[in-house]
């Protein structure tokens, strides 16, 4: 049998009374009490990937509510000469990268074409040539990096007198020569209008089926064939006298640089020298320009601008229809449930794609493009978001909290917004925050798919942009490239952004991280 351990006896002088004369009462609390939006806050920025994605979104507004009003063009902006321009930066112009440079195949016409261009203007149209080499029928090709603002080289303008002596005395003031000499090809039938605006050199063959094979001297340089005459101002010509061999003539002659017509003047103009007299500054397009010449960096810009506005306009109206709609159900349920709950289902198996290309063939004629797919999204929209907030409600009303509350005499309406409604924010919120990007992908669906068209003189949307750089993904793909890339930002950001805001309006989750 095991001993037993005594118990050693503790002296009575040992023990004191603790608080014998004091008052026993509650401490105060020490640390500030937390709100339930500051709590949420707290849990949000404990999300680092919803943080960055906050901030993204932040500056794709930022970007499309700044950029239209300090960039240098506007969604009018349109260039027939600067049409699919590379994106150039004047920062990386001298890195060999964004510099507006394109990749080229040209073959020796083409070449010695792209060359003459620099050889007048003095500007390097060739920026670097990787090779030359043969192919199988024996034509040569040159494989040539060129400035794609410097290939455009010379146009054909006609000019008021106004225009033209304004433009005259430009040159005379800055010393920047942007009206050339017109060409003997001028009159050459194949190369009427802009076509032979380039060709300043001779041709092998000035026939009407000619290619514009220069003639070249002993040195493989082209010879010059500028238009002249005996007379300053014969046939109507403004001309410049210069001493000049044009091919054993006496060398005292008249350059032709303008030919007077009904209008006024028919100049041939150096284009790059001729906008900048015209927007005061040389063109350069961040993003490059698109297939009607205008800046993607702008359109962009609007685009996202607007598509914002529709988005968040949408989802505010399908918040506010959808809550008060969701909320009765889940709260009343029974009968009223069951008769509201029939009406959303009948409109949400209306397919979104017939309501918005009915809408666009039919309501669009009296009201426009915008407010018909405006009202297309919210007739059917809200049914989701109702939805939602109908499970939500189902989900909390039978706890305990909202039964103590409705036995002290709570309202109902005080117990749908007070003990209700903040436990479902977190769902809700998370539901309203996604249905943005979703409204613009949406539309950016129906413009590329050409079902509606939201593109004027002065307005564009992120799907008509994508629309219109369909056609040239093989050749310029900077045009669908970059708003594919905001689209593609925007959408991973507000999910990331949605996630976020979900578990930090949960009060479930409170206090969880701690």
């Amino acid at each position: 049998m095991m001993n037993e351990q005594r118990i050693p006896e503790i002296p009575a002088e040992k023990f004191r009374f603790i608080q014998q004369d004091e008052k026993i009462h509650d401490e105060r609390i020490k640390t500030k009490p937390i709100g339930y939006f500051k709590d949420a806050w707290l849990r949000f920025v404990r999300n680092k990937s919803a943080v960055v994605a906050f901030v993204l979104i932040i500056l794709l507004v930022l970007f499309a509510v700044i950029v239209p009003f300090i960039s240098d063009y506007d969604v009018n902006f349109r260039s027939g000469y600067y049409k699919t321009m590379q994106p150039k930066s004047r920062l990386f112009a001298g890195l060999g990268f964004w510099d507006g440079g394109r990749q080229e195949n040209l073959n020796l016409d083409s070449y010695n074409a792209v060359r003459a261009i620099g050889t007048e203007t003095g500007r390097n149209v060739i920026m670097r040539e990787n090779r030359v080499y043969t192919d199988a029928k024996g034509v040569e090709y040159h494989d040539v990096k060129v400035d794609s603002y410097y290939r455009v080289g010379f146009a054909y303008l006609n000019l008021t007198p106004e225009e033209y002596r304004k433009l005259k005395d430009y040159q005379d003031q800055t010393g920047i020569q942007v009206i050339y000499p017109l060409s003997r090809t001028y009159n050459i039938d194949f190369l009427q209008g802009n076509a032979g605006a380039n060709y300043w050199y001779q041709l092998t063959n000035e026939a009407s089926t000619s290619t514009g094979t220069p003639a070249l001297d002993e040195n493989g340089e082209p010879i010059p064939n500028y238009l002249t005459s005996p007379e300053k101002d014969k046939a109507g010509y403004d001309s410049l006298r210069v001493s000049w061999d044009n091919g054993g003539e006496d060398g005292n002659t008249w350059l032709v640089y303008a030919q007077k017509n009904q209008s006024g003047y028919r100049v041939r103009v150096d284009y790059y020298e001729y906008f900048r007299y015209i927007y005061g500054q040389e063109p350069c397009f961040l993003f490059g320009t698109n297939g009607y010449g205008q800046d993607i960096l702008t359109c962009l810009a609007a685009g996202a601008r607007l598509s914002f506005l529709l988005a968040i306009s949408v989802s505010l109206i399908n918040f506010v229809i959808g809550g008060v709609y969701g909320a009765v159900e889940g709260y009343y349920g029974g009968a009223v449930d069951m008769v509201m709950e029939r009406v959303s289902d009948i409109l949400y198996d209306v397919p979104f794609m017939v309501v918005a290309t009915l809408f666009q063939l039919h309501l669009a004629q009296k009201v426009g493009v915008l407010p018909s797919l405006l009202f297309a999204f919210v007739l059917t929209g809200w049914v989701g978001m109702a939805a939602r907030v109908r499970m939500q409600f189902y989900r909390f009303k039978g706890h305990e909290y909202v039964l103590a509350a409705r036995t002290l005499g709570a309202s109902d309406r005080r117990l749908i917004f007070k003990h209700i409604y903040p436990n479902s924010l977190g769902t809700i919120i998370t539901g309203s925050v996604l249905a943005i990007p979703g409204v613009i992908f949406t539309e950016s669906m129906l413009s590329y798919l050409h079902i509606i068209n939201l593109e004027t003189s002065s307005l564009t949307s992120i799907g008509t942009l994508l629309a219109a750089g369909q056609g040239y993904l093989s050749t310029y793909p900077h045009i669908i490239f970059f708003p594919a890339l905001f689209i593609s930002i925007l959408m991973i950001s507000f999910n990331l952004f949605g996630n976020g805001l979900r578990d930090a309006f949960n009060p479930s989750l409170r206090g969880a991280e701690d």
